[in-house]
C-alpha cells in the first residue's frame, strides 16, 4: 500500500521538528530522546502503532548514551524510526526484526548531518557580518536561519524515502544478502550493550549499585518483565529523589539556623 500524500507530509514535518525540538524547547519528541515516540506516533499515522512501538523501542535501545558531544555527527535514529515504521508498516505482516534496515538507514544520516553543520555556516557568518554594526535583530534572525539547514537535513531523507514508498522496504529485505543481514543482527546485540556501558560510565552507579543488583535478580532470576522492572524501577527512582530532596530541605535549613546565629 502506498502511502498517502498527507502521510508524507505530515512525517517529514515530525522530522523536521524532532531537530528543532532537541535544539530547542526538548519536549520530547527530539531526535536523541524522542525515538519511541516517534516510532508510535509514525506507527499512529500508518495505521500500526504497535509496530512503530516495537521499532521505537528497538533503534531507541540502539542510541542509548549517544548524544551530540562536542558537535559530534550522530546517526538519526528518529529519521530512520519514521522511514522503517512508515515504509513497514503500511504494508502486511511485518515481522517486527525489520528494525534493523533502521542500523543502515542511520548511518548514512550521519552525511546529511554534517552537510547540515556545513550550510549553517552561511547564516552563521551573516551573523557575524551584523555583529559588527551591533544590529541584534538581524543577529538573532541569523540564528533562525540556522534551523533551515538542520530541519532540511532531516526531512530531505525522510521525504524521498516515504515517496519512494514501501517497495523501497521490500527491494531492500530481497536483495540484501543473508551475510549483510546477520551482521545487522550482530551488531543490533551490540548497540545496547554499548550503550548501556556509557550510561553506566557517567551516572552514578556506584551510589545506586543496590537497584543495578535488584534489577538483575528481578531479570535473571524471577523473569521479571522489563515493564515490571522499569516500574520498580521508577518506584524506586522517586524514592531516591525525594529522600535527596528532604536531605537538600534539611542542610539548607540547617545552614540558614547558623547563618541566624
Amino acid at each position: 500500500m502506498v502511502l498517502a500524500l498527507w502521510q508524507v507530509i505530515v512525517l517529514t514535518i515530525w522530522a523536521g521538528l524532532s531537530i528543532i525540538d532537541q535544539m530547542t524547547f526538548t519536549l520530547g519528541i527530539g531526535s536523541i530522546n524522542g525515538i519511541i515516540q516517534t516510532g508510535i506516533f509514525t506507527g499512529i499515522v500508518v495505521g500500526n502503532p504497535l509496530l512503530g512501538l516495537t521499532v521505537g523501542g528497538i533503534l531507541q535501545s540502539y542510541a542509548l548514551g549517544i548524544g551530540m558531544y562536542g558537535g559530534a555527527s550522530i546517526p538519526n535514529w528518529s529519521a530512520a524510526a519514521i522511514i522503517v515504521t512508515a515504509l513497514a508498516g503500511s504494508a502486511d505482516n511485518v515481522d517486527p526484526t525489520i528494525a534493523l534496515i533502521g542500523i543502515p538507514v542511520a548511518a548514512l544520516t550521519v552525511q546529511l548531518d554534517v552537510f547540515g553543520r556545513f550550510a549553517n555556516v552561511i547564516f552563521q557568518h551573516r551573523g557575524d557580518k551584523y555583529a559588527k554594526v551591533g544590529n541584534g535583530k538581524q543577529i538573532i534572525l541569523s540564528n533562525r536561519l540556522g534551523l533551515f539547514s538542520w530541519t532540511i537535513s532531516r526531512m530531505l531523507p525522510v521525504f524521498l524515502a516515504l515517496i519512494a514508498g514501501p517497495s523501497l522496504i521490500q527491494i531492500v529485505t530481497n536483495y540484501m544478502p543473508a551475510w549483510l543481514m546477520n551482521g545487522f543482527t550482530i551488531v543490533s546485540k551490540i548497540f545496547p550493550a554499548v550503550g548501556f556501558s556509557i550510561l553506566l560510565r557517567y551516572l552514578p552507579a556506584k551510589k545506586y549499585m543496590q537497584y543495578l543488583i535488584l534489577g538483575f535478580a528481578l531479570v535473571a532470576w524471577f523473569k521479571a518483565p522489563i515493564i515490571a522492572v522499569s516500574v520498580i524501577g521508577l518506584v524506586a527512582a522517586m524514592i531516591s529523589f525525594n529522600k535527596d530532596e528532604s536531605q537538600l530541605v534539611v542542610e539548607t535549613i540547617g545552614e540558614g539556623d547558623e547563618y541566624d546565629e
